[in-house]
Protein backbone atom coordinates (compact mmCIF):
# COMPACT_ATOMS: atom_id res chain seq x y z
CA UNK A 1 0.00 0.00 0.00
CA UNK A 2 1.34 3.43 -0.78
CA UNK A 3 1.88 5.65 2.22
CA UNK A 4 -1.24 7.79 2.70
CA UNK A 5 -1.13 11.51 3.28
CA UNK A 6 -1.39 12.72 6.85
CA UNK A 7 -3.85 15.13 8.32
CA UNK A 8 -2.71 18.30 10.05
CA UNK A 9 -2.92 16.42 13.35
CA UNK A 10 -0.69 13.57 12.07
CA UNK A 11 -3.32 10.93 11.40
CA UNK A 12 -3.04 8.84 8.25
CA UNK A 13 -5.75 9.79 5.77
CA UNK A 14 -6.45 6.73 3.61
CA UNK A 15 -8.46 7.25 0.43
CA UNK A 16 -11.74 5.36 0.04
CA UNK A 17 -10.19 2.92 -2.49
CA UNK A 18 -7.70 1.73 0.16
CA UNK A 19 -10.40 -0.50 1.65
CA UNK A 20 -10.94 -2.12 -1.77
CA UNK A 21 -7.21 -2.67 -2.17
CA UNK A 22 -6.97 -4.24 1.31
CA UNK A 23 -9.94 -6.46 0.46
CA UNK A 24 -8.16 -7.58 -2.71
CA UNK A 25 -5.00 -8.34 -0.72
CA UNK A 26 -7.02 -10.37 1.82
CA UNK A 27 -8.75 -12.33 -0.96
CA UNK A 28 -5.48 -12.98 -2.79
CA UNK A 29 -3.87 -14.24 0.43
CA UNK A 30 -6.87 -16.50 1.04
CA UNK A 31 -6.29 -17.93 -2.45
CA UNK A 32 -2.73 -18.81 -1.43
CA UNK A 33 -0.77 -15.99 -3.07
CA UNK A 34 2.24 -14.67 -1.22
CA UNK A 35 2.64 -11.00 -0.43
CA UNK A 36 5.38 -10.77 -3.07
CA UNK A 37 3.03 -12.27 -5.67
CA UNK A 38 0.24 -9.92 -4.64
CA UNK A 39 2.66 -7.00 -4.89
CA UNK A 40 3.51 -8.06 -8.45
CA UNK A 41 -0.18 -8.21 -9.38
CA UNK A 42 -0.77 -4.76 -7.91
CA UNK A 43 2.28 -3.37 -9.72
CA UNK A 44 0.90 -4.57 -13.04
CA UNK A 45 -2.50 -3.04 -12.27
CA UNK A 46 -0.88 0.21 -11.05
CA UNK A 47 1.00 0.45 -14.34
CA UNK A 48 -2.34 0.56 -16.15
CA UNK A 49 -2.31 -3.00 -17.48
CA UNK A 50 -4.67 -5.86 -16.65
CA UNK A 51 -2.90 -8.51 -14.53
CA UNK A 52 -5.13 -11.37 -15.68
CA UNK A 53 -2.42 -13.36 -17.54
CA UNK A 54 -0.03 -12.97 -14.64
CA UNK A 55 -2.70 -14.05 -12.13
CA UNK A 56 -3.54 -17.06 -14.31
CA UNK A 57 0.13 -18.08 -14.32
CA UNK A 58 0.31 -17.71 -10.53
CA UNK A 59 -2.82 -19.81 -10.08
CA UNK A 60 -1.40 -22.51 -12.39
CA UNK A 61 1.86 -22.56 -10.41
CA UNK A 62 0.02 -22.83 -7.10
CA UNK A 63 -2.21 -25.61 -8.42
CA UNK A 64 0.85 -27.63 -9.49
CA UNK A 65 2.41 -27.12 -6.05
CA UNK A 66 -0.81 -28.12 -4.29
CA UNK A 67 -1.18 -31.24 -6.44
CA UNK A 68 2.42 -32.24 -5.66
CA UNK A 69 1.88 -31.65 -1.95
CA UNK A 70 -1.35 -33.66 -2.00
CA UNK A 71 0.49 -36.56 -3.65
CA UNK A 72 3.22 -36.36 -1.00
CA UNK A 73 0.62 -36.28 1.77
CA UNK A 74 -1.19 -39.29 0.27
CA UNK A 75 2.09 -41.23 0.23
CA UNK A 76 2.78 -40.22 3.84
CA UNK A 77 -0.75 -41.24 4.86
CA UNK A 78 -0.33 -44.65 3.18
CA UNK A 79 3.03 -45.19 4.90
CA UNK A 80 1.57 -44.24 8.27
CA UNK A 81 -1.38 -46.59 7.75
CA UNK A 82 1.06 -49.46 7.03
CA UNK A 83 3.03 -48.56 10.16
CA UNK A 84 -0.18 -48.40 12.20
CA UNK A 85 -1.12 -51.93 11.08
CA UNK A 86 2.38 -53.09 12.01
CA UNK A 87 2.16 -51.29 15.38
CA UNK A 88 -1.19 -52.90 16.14
CA UNK A 89 0.32 -56.35 15.44
CA UNK A 90 3.53 -55.72 17.42
CA UNK A 91 4.12 -57.24 20.85
CA UNK A 92 6.48 -54.87 22.70
CA UNK A 93 7.74 -57.74 24.88
CA UNK A 94 9.22 -59.36 21.78
CA UNK A 95 11.20 -56.33 20.66
CA UNK A 96 14.76 -57.31 19.69
CA UNK A 97 17.48 -55.26 21.40
CA UNK A 98 19.32 -54.57 18.13
CA UNK A 99 16.37 -52.51 16.90
CA UNK A 100 15.53 -49.07 18.13
CA UNK A 101 11.91 -49.79 17.24
CA UNK A 102 10.78 -52.76 15.20
CA UNK A 103 7.67 -50.88 14.10
CA UNK A 104 9.77 -48.37 12.19
CA UNK A 105 12.37 -50.83 10.93
CA UNK A 106 12.05 -51.37 7.20
CA UNK A 107 10.91 -54.97 6.63
CA UNK A 108 13.39 -55.36 3.77
CA UNK A 109 16.39 -54.12 5.74
CA UNK A 110 19.00 -56.37 7.35
CA UNK A 111 18.02 -55.05 10.79
CA UNK A 112 14.55 -56.60 10.65
CA UNK A 113 13.71 -58.24 14.01
CA UNK A 114 13.32 -61.99 14.13
CA UNK A 115 9.74 -63.17 14.16
CA UNK A 116 8.82 -65.07 17.28
CA UNK A 117 10.75 -63.27 19.96
CA UNK A 118 14.18 -62.74 21.41
CA UNK A 119 17.32 -64.31 20.09
CA UNK A 120 19.69 -66.00 22.51
CA UNK A 121 21.53 -63.31 24.47
CA UNK A 122 19.29 -60.50 23.25
CA UNK A 123 18.33 -57.67 25.56
CA UNK A 124 15.01 -56.92 27.13
CA UNK A 125 13.71 -53.35 27.15
CA UNK A 126 12.46 -51.88 30.39
CA UNK A 127 11.46 -48.40 31.44
CA UNK A 128 13.52 -46.50 33.98
CA UNK A 129 12.32 -43.07 34.99
CA UNK A 130 10.55 -42.44 31.70
CA UNK A 131 13.60 -43.50 29.69
CA UNK A 132 14.08 -46.85 28.01
CA UNK A 133 17.07 -48.84 29.14
CA UNK A 134 18.33 -52.15 27.77
CA UNK A 135 19.24 -54.90 30.24
CA UNK A 136 20.99 -58.04 29.11
CA UNK A 137 19.37 -61.21 30.17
Amino acid sequence: MPAPPRTSTGYRDYPAEAADRLGFIRDAQAAGLTLAEIRSVLAIRDSGRAPCNHVTDLIDQHLVQIEQRLAELAQARDALRRLKRRADATDPTRCASKDVCSILTNPGSSTQPKVGGHEEGSADHSTNGGRTAAHSG
